[in-house]
């Protein structure tokens, strides 16, 4: 396995483990937190079998899905989830996905997340292209994730069942050889 840690200016990236479970169930489990997210809050047994999913998929060669805690760096606290899957047809392309509990909201964490990820992504696994899909509803999310640097690509109509409704999707990327911050980050 190889062991994931990386970190910014004011948060860090490493493996989850069991020991996450409250930490991420805040996020996963909060109806304003997952919002815009496909799926509606998880029970913390819920939550418990996606880490042990991601602890499993973390011994897969090649690895495909890292599943990385969020920690400030000012209290040493987990605040999110990072999710990465590297795509199995197209090994240097992955998507990305994240969530924040809402009292980190507003402060700009999101855009630092996700350039975070486009530097592991870039700089740690080598990809050409890192993407992410975000509900249009989600204004919070298209801001960070143009202000990451990423481009916002077009709309999947009637993308995702959420919610007992259709929703579209709007999907924005990076490309490791456009990419500003991958020269200076």
């Amino acid at each position: 396995m190889r062991h994931v840690e990386i970190s910014g200016k004011r948060l860090r990236l490493r493996e989850v483990t069991f020991d996450d479970v409250d930490a991420l169930h805040a996020v996963y489990g909060d109806p304003a937190a997952t919002e815009h997210l496909p799926f509606d809050p998880r029970s913390r047994e819920e939550v418990e079998e996606i880490v042990a999913e991601a602890l499993r998929a973390a011994e897969d060669e090649p690895r495909r899905l890292y599943l990385l805690a969020v920690v400030d760096l000012d209290d040493l606290e987990t605040i999110g989830v990072a999710r990465l899957r590297v795509e199995a047809d197209h090994p240097h392309s992955a998507e990305i996905g994240l969530g924040l509990r809402p009292d980190h909201w507003g402060r700009g964490i999101g855009t630092d997340l996700i350039r975070l990820m486009l530097v592991f992504g870039f700089r740690h696994l080598r990809l050409h292209r890192v993407w992410g899909a975000r509900s249009p509803a989600n204004t919070a999310a298209q801001l960070a994730m143009l202000v990451a640097g990423m481009v916002e690509e077009g709309r999947i109509r009637h993308h995702v069942r959420a919610r007992g409704v259709w929703r579209d999707s709007v999907v924005h990327s990076a490309l490791e050889d456009e990419w500003e911050g991958y020269r200076s980050t």
